[in-house]
């Protein structure tokens, strides 16, 4: 059985790195014979920074889908077509939109250095903050304040993109149409009902609708109607998430016949 693992608030908190304990429950299930893949709205950039460099080669899908790496190689990227970002780029000028872009490796950052974002931007300099008008190939925006953030809403729904509001943040994620964590699942010949997921947000309904099983780290009120359980947030959350997976590799043949 495949295990997919969303990052950020599902097996890493508050932009530390996933722990030692909860990094040996993934290779105890990669003992047992089961596949791990993580998948994250941080572009690949970003992700290596979380997970220890033994687990690099593993398979990852990035940008909420947006890129999927295999091997440490980025195998497949989707971007913005030409007309769409051209919108975005108005409505970015129109309502003051204070942005993160990225685009393959490089970004164009132009928020607050005290927004929460920027805490766990390219923390290891792998790649270099530009002027938008130097990315080349987009695959995400990350829309951070506004003049008008409702209006702004309203505005990308004539659009045809993928966006996702992170309301703690008050932050518009935005795909290319067509992109989210199934989409690059099925990148790397992942199937429906073929592994079990973990997630925390709104960004992993898509992936939770087509898994076998799927565990709720904390609580989305968006998530929970496609969630098979819920962990709670509590001082010992990794541990119990830790068991979990444990629990889940050791469970494993029983799930395959639900």
């Amino acid at each position: 059985m495949k295990f997919v693992f969303d990052l950020d608030g599902t097996i890493c908190f508050n932009g530390q790195p996933v722990s030692e304990a909860i990094l040996l429950s993934l290779e105890t299930l990669i003992a047992k014979g089961h596949e791990v893949i993580f998948a994250s709205a941080r572009p690949i950039r970003d992700l290596l920074p979380v997970l220890h460099e033994r687990f690099h080669h593993y398979p990852m899908i990035g940008g909420n889908g947006s890129m999927v790496a295999l091997k440490g190689e980025i195998i497949s990227m989707a971007s913005f077509d030409e007309e769409i970002m051209e919108n975005i780029i108005e409505l970015i000028r129109v309502y003051n939109i204070s942005y993160l872009i990225d685009s393959d490796w490089n970004y164009a950052y132009t928020g607050s250095a005290i927004h929460p974002i920027f805490k766990n931007l390219d923390p290891q300099r792998r790649a270099k903050n530009v002027n938008l008008d130097e990315l080349q190939s987009i695959t995400k925006v990350l829309m951070l304040a506004s003049d008008n953030m409702d209006e702004v809403k309203e505005q990308l729904v004539s659009l045809d993109v993928v966006v996702h509001s992170h309301g703690n943040e008050g932050v518009l994620d935005i795909s290319p149409s067509g992109i989210d964590k199934w989409s690059g699942l099925r990148q790397l010949g992942v199937g429906e009902g073929e592994y079990i997921a973990f997630g925390n947000d709104a960004n992993d309904i898509a992936m939770f609708q087509h898994a076998r099983y799927s565990v709720m780290v904390g609580e989305s009120r968006q998530l929970a109607p496609f969630s098979s359980e819920q962990l709670p947030l509590r001082e010992d959350s990794e541990q119990l998430l830790a068991e979990k997976i444990s629990e889940l590799g050791s469970l494993e043949s029983k799930l395959v016949s639900l």
